[in-house]
């Protein structure tokens, strides 16, 4: 079990102790705090010192305000912080702000707060004298190019007027607050930096590694943005460019993949890089000729062999092609041609994400120098991929089910092998069985896989915007069915052959009408007002508009018989069949 270091301490006893040399590391993230930040630091901290504006109200012995904790572990002697960092900086900037304003005073106790703050802000010799050319905190955060103010503000006290930095900004902020503080409580001024010093607690927690304080972080912390996998290798990545002195190229490099990735990946947690490294996992797993069904966490994955994986010249040029790939998919690129792009869409419907992870192990494999696919065998990749994940999510239903084919298929293109899942091909009465009575209802994405697989198989169907919004419609209203009940198998109303994807806000208003009526949605028509209500994009649902003038439980049976009848013949077509 890891050994953790916790007492709460001070702001002066953590600050003046002369092992506190605190490191703000290359993997985290730039200051951030703004105004706001530092005026309810500032309100919260004056309230407690001087409260209802009284001085003499304040217990010095037993009040005490809590700031919250500072999560470190030990490098090379340095504390490095992993949680706090933005707390930390600020309070550098407000104890050197107190700092420059006690400069002239020569009063004792004045002069007495001030030393205590220079033994705070730097570190000493061992009569414990100041030396104002080492200061007890440093940063090397590989994305902020504002560091260098911060740590000239913090060794000079002075900020310059082209200083436009955050950490220039807090320090102007709390050089006017102390103004304000002073001259209206000239008496007492230096009662509020003691109380700050002596009274303010903070939790420093000090971890033995990096990994355990980043999961103490990610315990404690219900309120900052938590750091993310990507910013640790952030850092593996900076430090092998620095060695290289190729920091700038780096830094370059790193920003254009960030914004980018940001711009196409979705991130419920964490960052929307995570995302790209977990696609990127699974190409490097498979050359590794991993077939375990059980995946590793992202950063366990990379962190073996010291981070060897992030060491080596071709992988970040791996990344920004794969993330190239993903927005030339996002966006539709004209790299793709339209059957390909067609295709494309359709896998936004997949009941999994794992095509995308078998998309990406085959781009890397098989782009040229150009980052291009052949065309002809992407199209049979991904007919071979759609038809077989839609079938399998059909007959071994769960969430991880996939992963028992799918891992090996990633090692076989590894392999120069075409796709072909020749060891789970499946049994076409099973198939046809499990299509005869599933339960296709809306909450199951199976369903939506189905649709959009029925939809673009007709070849007349446009392509559509990949951020189009599609809902499941029911083309018999269930309205309809609660109202009259009209349908003699009530089953029918959610049977895939009642159900189309239709746009989102078409699917509202044509919801609860009869098929008569909803017509002139599919179709789209002038209001009375004279403004045009479009008509959906999805070609079906227009044809059987203008072609039908009703929709019944003759046409439900039928529709889906039609369904399940093309849906087999496309597993004959892509070889997915046992003969």
């Amino acid at each position: 079990m890891s050994k953790l270091n916790i007492d709460q301490q001070t702001i002066k006893e953590l600050f003046e102790n002369k092992k506190s040399d605190f490191l703000i590391p290359d993997y985290q993230r730039p200051y951030a705090w703004g105004e706001m930040e530092c005026q309810t630091l500032w309100d919260d901290i004056f309230s407690f010192a001087f409260p209802e504006n009284d001085y003499s109200k304040f217990d010095s012995e037993n009040d005490e305000y809590f700031l919250g904790p500072i999560v470190t572990y030990k490098n090379n002697n340095k504390l490095e912080i992993i949680d706090g960092q933005q707390r930390l900086t600020t309070l550098m900037l407000l104890l050197r702000a107190f700092y420059s304003k006690f400069t002239n005073m020569q009063d004792e106790n004045s002069i007495s707060t001030r030393d205590d703050i220079a033994r705070c802000i730097w570190k000493t010799d061992e009569f414990g004298k100041p030396d104002k050319n080492k200061l007890k905190i440093d940063s090397e955060v590989s994305t902020d190019d504002d560091k260098e103010e911060f740590l000239t503000i913090l060794k000079t006290g002075v900020v310059e007027s082209d200083h436009k930095s955050r950490y220039a900004k807090t320090y102007r902020f709390f050089e006017m607050r102390i103004n304000e503080f002073l001259q209206e409580y000239p008496s007492y001024f230096a009662y509020l930096p003691t109380r700050i010093l002596k009274n303010c607690i903070l939790l420093p927690i000090e971890a033995e590694s990096q990994d355990t304080a980043l999961r103490i972080f990610s315990t404690l912390n219900d309120r900052g943005k938590p750091l993310s996998d990507t910013d640790i290798f952030k850092a593996q990545f900076y430090k092998f460019y620095s060695d290289q002195g190729r920091k700038g190229e780096f830094i370059s490099r790193w920003k254009a993949l960030e914004e980018l990735s940001d711009k196409i990946f979705q991130a419920p947690s964490g960052s929307p890089m995570d995302e790209l490294f977990t696609r990127y996992m699974y190409y490097e797993r498979a050359k590794q000729r991993n077939r375990k069904t059980t995946t590793e966490a992202l950063r366990k994955f990379y962190e073996k062999d010291k981070y060897s994986l992030l060491k080596k010249e071709e992988t970040l040029k791996n990344l920004e092609d794969l993330a190239t790939f993903w927005s030339n998919v996002v966006y539709q690129d004209d790299t793709f041609s339209d059957r390909i792009l067609r295709k494309l869409f359709v896998l936004k419907y997949a009941p999994n994400g794992m095509w995308t992870y078998l998309v990406s192990v085959y781009f890397l494999k098989n782009k040229n120098e150009n980052g291009e696919l052949d065309e002809e065998k992407f199209y049979y990749f991904l007919n071979k991929i759609i038809a077989f994940i839609w079938t399998y999510a059909l007959v071994h239903p769960g969430v991880n089910a996939l992963r028992t084919p799918a891992y090996p298929e990633m090692i076989n293109i590894i392999d120069g092998l075409q796709v072909e899942f020749k060891d789970y091909k499946f049994d076409v009465e099973q198939v046809q069985n499990v299509l005869d009575n599933y339960s296709f209802t809306n909450g199951r994405p199976i369903t939506k896989s189905m649709l959009a697989w029925w939809a673009f198989h007709d070849e007349k169907q446009i392509l559509l915007s990949l951020d189009t919004q599609l809902q499941i419609e029911h083309i018999f209203p269930k309205k309809r069915q609660e109202n009259e009940k009209t349908l003699k198998d009530k089953n029918n109303l959610e049977s895939i052959g009642n159900k189309a994807l239709l746009e989102e806000k078409i699917n509202i208003r044509a919801s609860d009408y009869r098929f008569q009526d909803k017509k002139k949605y599919y179709q789209g028509f002038h209001t009375d007002s004279g403004k045009v209500k479009e008509g959906t994009k999805i070609q079906e649902l227009l044809s059987l508009a203008i072609d039908n003038d009703s929709f019944t439980e003759s046409n439900i049976v039928e529709r889906a018989e039609r369904m399940k009848k093309t849906f087999i013949a496309y597993l004959k077509e892509t070889d997915l069949l046992i003969i």
